[in-house]
């Protein structure tokens, strides 16, 4: 034991002796109970990534720089307390005997577990002290890392035994509450919460499993069973951690939300991994992990954190998503207090005119007619003249909206609502603003759709919008407040005269709601819940992103048969084979390699364009009879192009 270490211990064992006398550390049962009264909590990141990132090489036994090196986990601590964090763990994941005796130090047990604790209280007390924020120490009790009887030789009773022998030594060190994670199977999740009510029956226990791909534990359990059987067995709270990142953990709260009313705890990581110059880097964005938030607090999760990949900067963005979904709840109960709900729908609420009657898009889509429309990007700079002479072209060629997107890729381009207005009054086309969650907390959306409305703005679609780091200003912050779900339910909420809070605006916006769906998306299963929320939400007709591959598509109409509404697929004529390539690369849509062999065989650039032409020509009479329109893009502001691919070469107006 060094130095450092001998400084901690007399603090470990001081502060236990207090804590009998005081009523504080696990004996704060009052503030232990607002933990597990239903609210939400925000626990704190990965541990492992932080020491990783600050110099301590993989392959080191982690649990052990509790002792040699406590400052460097006390400045993890630190960092996520800052962040916001009402709940960390003790550096002690690993810290159980079959675990530590691959480094040869299975004797270590107490020790580390006692240090762990020792650091993170300390920690607690000083933020405590210096700036009045109450936060809680949760000992870290890890799977064991082995297999139990009858797929190991690791007995029942053996388990039991190592949960026991860490658990007490974390109980001694003065943890408040205890979280088993990432277990493995329900038999071990099953033996640590055991150990804990024999000796640490003051202690409430949260255990999470970490489940495949397929959303099962790893044992084949699924959700469903595990959570009802630690239910059962006298867990506090049950739920979901590690795994292949946000959106799995999601589905697997949502599907344990139904069987149990126990809180519900979700701490994924920050995706899987990547291998960037021989560093293991995630690269799930804290903006995404904010989006997931929000999502996982609806779904019905009470305790969010993180786990592999996530760091201080991911906290502090989950901390912004529940603040913004705690001041959306308190606007709701005030506009509650203020008149009984049925009061206020029967005496504020407005049914929006008919589809049809709000737009011609709006009547077209309802009319089951056939429609089009080409998407033109804003300038980079203020002089829009070219868009503006584009969307003439097209409107005299008898296109029926022009798509005007929100900065996409995160680029900074003119505001496409400034365009929408210039656009509709020079040309007297139809546009549909798109419009993004990114930039706009719930205050500014409210503000600019009662602005779109106010000047004549009637079709929008309601995208969640790409993340910053994707643009040309990657340093620049998001909000993302809500998603396109939550987007799209505020402006249904206005065309019913509400604004967020519930209160009336004077009549109906009388937009026509439309939202975006990936159908070549790898987690296809996802794609199609979201699509299913944003229906229920008020969706009216759906636009596709660009689909190359037509089988993909087929699939997803097929998935989507039980709440389908009005789909328009979105088509964009490839200019040359490495255009191809950055849709597959750079933007993941699935590609075939026929298109590729055909691209490549083109000789020249006048022949690739041709060919990328007659491929989206292809498409559109492919899908023509499964779709209730296409949006062709114009790529390069190539409007000729976009013509072409519709058939619409003469002038028709």
């Amino acid at each position: 034991m060094d130095g450092r270490c001998q400084q901690a211990w007399p603090e470990c064992q001081r502060y236990t002796m207090e804590d009998e006398n005081k009523g504080t550390g696990s004996g704060m049962t009052v503030g232990i109970d607002r933990l597990f009264s239903g609210g939400t909590v925000l626990c704190d990141g990965a541990m492992g990534t932080m020491l990783y990132s600050s110099g301590v090489f993989i392959n080191r036994c982690y649990d052990e720089l509790n002792v040699t090196q406590p400052e460097t986990v006390r400045a993890v601590h630190q960092q996520y307390l800052q962040a916001g964090a009402e709940v960390i763990e003790t550096n002690t994941f690993g810290a159980n005997a079959f675990r530590l005796e691959h480094y040869g130090l299975r004797e270590k047990v107490r020790e580390f577990n006692l240090a762990g604790a020792a650091i993170a209280r300390q920690t607690v007390e000083a933020m405590l002290e210096k700036q009045g924020s109450e936060a809680f120490v949760a000992g870290a009790v890890g799977s064991l890392g082995v297999r139990l009887a009858p797929l190991g030789k690791v007995t029942l009773e053996d388990a039991r035994a190592a949960f026991a022998e860490q658990i007490a030594a974390l109980a001694e060190g003065g943890v408040d509450l205890l979280i088993g994670e990432t277990m493995m199977s329900v038999d071990e999740a099953e033996q640590a919460v055991l150990a804990a009510r024999e000796v640490a029956p003051q202690l409430k226990i949260a255990v999470m499993m970490t489940v495949n791909e397929d959303g099962n534990c790893l044992d084949g359990t699924s959700p469903e069973e595990a959570a009802e059987r630690l239910t059962a067995i006298g867990a506090d709270a049950v739920g979901c951690n590690c795994s292949s990142g946000p959106a799995i953990v999601l589905s697997v709260i949502e599907r344990m939300r139904k069987v149990t009313k126990l809180p519900l705890v979700a701490m994924p990581n920050a995706g899987l991994p990547t291998s960037i110059e021989g560093r293991h880097i995630y690269l799930t964005t804290p903006e995404y992990m904010a989006s997931f938030t929000r999502k996982a607090v609806r779904a019905g999760a009470n305790w969010v954190g993180g786990c592999c990949g996530t760091t201080p900067a991911h906290i502090r963005a989950m901390r912004g998503a529940l603040r913004a979904l705690e001041a959306q709840g308190s606007a709701e109960a005030t506009a509650e207090a203020a008149a009984p709900a049925a009061e206020l729908v029967s005496e504020h609420r407005v049914e929006p005119k008919p589809l049809r009657e709000r737009s011609k898009i709006g009547q077209m889509v309802a009319d089951g007619e056939f429609v089009t429309m080409v998407e033109i990007v804003p300038p980079k700079g203020f002089d829009c003249a070219k868009e503006i002479n584009g969307a003439r072209f097209l409107k005299e060629r008898g296109v029926h909206a022009i798509n005007i997107p929100d900065s996409p890729r995160a680029s900074a381009r003119m505001s496409n609502q400034t365009l929408c207005v210039q656009v509709q009054q020079q040309v007297g086309i139809e546009t549909i603003l798109h419009y993004t969650c990114r930039d706009r907390n719930v205050l500014s959306i409210q503000s600019d759709l009662l602005g779109a409305a106010s000047i004549g703005l009637k079709n929008i679609l309601c995208l969640t919008g790409d993340p910053p780091k994707m643009g040309n200003y990657p340093n620049a912050t998001a909000v993302f407040d809500v998603d396109a779900i939550g987007l799209t339910n505020i402006v249904q909420g206005l065309n019913h005269g509400l604004d967020i809070g519930k209160n009336p605006i004077g009549g109906s916006t009388g937009f026509t709601i439309s939202v975006a769906a990936n159908p070549g998306v790898s987690d296809i299963d996802n794609e199609v819940r979201r699509f299913e929320y944003k229906v229920a939400a008020g969706a009216e007709f759906c636009i596709t992103q660009p689909v190359f591959d037509l089988r993909l598509l087929e699939v997803f109409l097929r998935r989507i048969e039980g709440f389908r509404i009005p789909v328009i697929a979105g088509i964009w004529p490839l200019t040359s084979l490495r255009n191809a390539e950055f849709m597959r690369n750079d933007l993941k849509l699935s590609v075939p390699e026929e298109i590729f062999t055909r691209m490549g065989a083109a000789n020249g650039k006048e022949a690739a364009f041709a060919e990328g032409l007659k491929i989206a020509r292809e498409m559109l009479e492919s899908v023509r009879s499964a779709v209730q329109g296409v949006q062709v893009s114009a790529p390069f502001n190539k409007f000729t192009a976009a013509t072409e691919v519709l058939g619409l070469n003469e002038v028709t107006v």
